[in-house]
């Protein structure tokens, strides 16, 4: 019994040790030494037994902390909850702009610190999965886009994209639709079919929300899809007043800023929540995701703000101008 003891003591040190966090490393010592003593076990770890004592010693006096242990104190519950706000995806850069745009005026490199010490770490995106089978067969409207995916305006362009999402009922496809002035998501859909109505239905949630009547007019873009280059798809764009785009390589590329937002969809949703039942879940929290990625998700292209900000910031900006006119 001792040496299994002894075994598991060792193992768990051993763990506690590549972890790393000297939090963790202090709450193993205080669990085990009572039956192993703190040099002992400090000898196995990587901390000093001067360490831990000192820690004990704030403990019982917090005004013996030093000033950077006192920020630290007030720090750390602040860096969680912007962590947990934020889908728990967001890396050190990221929680960082969140704080400094809450007006905590903190470094970089102490966020990382801290985060490192509480075990927190960004989502990293996984490998690409193909979702589109091109219809070389349909002929094609012509590339508009020429892969430069940033408008001067809302309503100029926008572009579609779908991917699709495991679960124990079989696949779901979810649509998309964003307007690349920043990269707002402004239509989509989930479905149990990948046909051509699914996408018409993330299409017309766009229409209705956005209705466009930007003069120079609205460009769609896509890939070379079937469900894209369809008949009643291209005749619902032309109805609408909108010019279709479709990729002219059919490469990744050609459509790269909606595979960028699938991508992000991916890895923040459902690689993160793993196991899905019924489509009924994929939707719910589809609508969670897009409300907190439109409102809330810092975007570095746009300048580390919410898209729904950069919008706001734009007709503010057009108001003034008119009023100066």
């Amino acid at each position: 019994m001792v040496l299994e003891h002894q075994g598991s003591y060792e193992t768990q040190s051993a763990a506690v040790a590549a972890t790393g966090p000297v939090q963790a490393m202090i709450g193993f010592i205080d669990d085990h030494r009572v039956v192993h003593g703190v040099e002992s076990i400090c000898r196995v770890l990587p901390i000093a037994p001067s360490t831990y004592y000192a820690c004990l010693a704030v403990r019982a006096d917090p005004s013996k902390a030093s000033a950077r242990q006192q920020r630290d104190v007030v720090l750390r519950p602040k860096i969680q909850k912007v962590w947990d706000d934020n889908w728990e995806v967001y890396g050190v850069r990221k929680a960082w702009r969140q704080l400094c745009r809450e007006g905590e005026a903190v470094a970089r490199c102490t966020v990382a610190r801290l985060m490192k010490g509480m075990g927190l770490r960004g989502i990293v995106r996984g490998k690409a999965m193909k979702t589109t089978i091109p219809d070389t067969s349909v002929p094609c409207p012509r590339d508009k886009v020429n892969r430069k995916f940033r408008a001067q305006a809302p309503n100029m362009l926008w572009v579609s994209d779908f991917t699709y999402v495991s679960t124990w009922q079989g696949f779901v496809y979810v649509a998309f639709v964003i307007d690349t002035f920043a990269n707002r998501i402004v239509g989509w859909k989930a479905s149990r079919s990948a046909k051509t109505d699914f996408v018409l239905n993330a299409l017309e949630q766009a229409l209705y929300a956005r209705r466009p009547t930007y003069q120079g007019g609205l460009i769609h873009h896509s890939d070379r899809g079937g469900q894209y280059v369809s008949i009643r798809y291209t005749e619902r764009l032309a109805k609408a007043g909108i010019e279709p785009s479709v990729g002219s390589v059919g490469d990744a590329y050609d459509n790269a800023l909606a595979e960028t937002i699938n991508g992000l969809y991916k890895t923040e949703v459902i690689r993160r929540l793993s196991s899905w039942k019924t489509m009924e879940e994929v939707e719910l929290e589809t609508l969670k995701w897009v409300d907190w990625f439109n409102n809330r998700r810092l975007l570095e292209p746009i300048g580390n703000i919410p898209p729904a900000e950069a919008e706001e910031a734009f007709y503010a900006n057009m108001n003034t101008l008119d009023m100066v006119a």
